[in-house]
């Protein structure tokens, strides 16, 4: 979506600042603040599409990097840490995923309106279930943090138990994405047609 490289890099650290105000947990106004990765990868993606050789791999150290330092910061060791096993490192993979849902839509996206629509509700339910699964599984059945034994039919429980909240959120800040998207593309709009009447 972004035309120049310097709108590329102001959409990057755009999503950079609120992934990581929102990933360490911050409270605002005594109201947790949901974690918005999911939803940037999804969007960075979107905006971001064919710049996946350094965005995508900025925006995954900086998920790690925010982890580390809050961690770290609570006196724990990072990888002693119940989050921190073999499966953590399949979050690599999962925020991909994500990446890949907002790249297709950008692709195939036929500007604001119902056809945009259509395909980016799909795009986000494959995207985010896909990323769910990998980083939900991984911890499951790779982690030392779920009790053994482990069966198919428990970790299908705990899938139920915490696809929706995080489906929830995820849609919320991509709504919120394309809101902003939105009001950008009809301001630039407006902008642009100011400028042509003046001359």
């Amino acid at each position: 979506m972004a035309s120049t490289q310097a709108r590329r890099m102001g959409i990057f650290l755009a999503l950079a600042l609120v992934m990581a105000v929102t990933r360490i947990h911050l409270s605002l106004l005594r109201h947790e603040v949901w974690d918005a990765s999911w939803g940037v990868f999804f969007l960075a993606g979107f905006w971001l599409r064919g710049q996946a050789r350094w965005a995508l791999p900025l925006l995954l150290l900086e998920a790690f990097v925010v982890d580390y330092v809050v961690i770290s910061g609570q006196g724990i060791d990072f990888f002693a840490h119940y989050c921190v096993s073999p499966g953590y490192w399949f979050l690599a993979p999962a925020y991909a995923a994500l990446w890949l849902g907002g790249s297709w839509l950008a692709k195939r996206q036929q500007g604001i309106g119902l056809a945009t629509l259509a395909l980016a509700v799909p795009a986000l339910l494959v995207s985010e279930a896909a990323c769910y699964l990998i980083s939900n599984g991984s911890f499951y059945w790779l982690s030392g943090s779920v009790p053994a034994p482990r069966s198919l039919g428990a970790w299908l429980a705990n899938l139920g138990d915490w696809y929706l909240p995080f489906l929830g959120t995820t849609a919320a800040y991509v709504a919120l994405g394309a809101v902003v998207h939105v009001l950008a593309v009809q301001l630039s709009r407006t902008l642009q047609h100011g400028g042509q009447t003046q001359h």
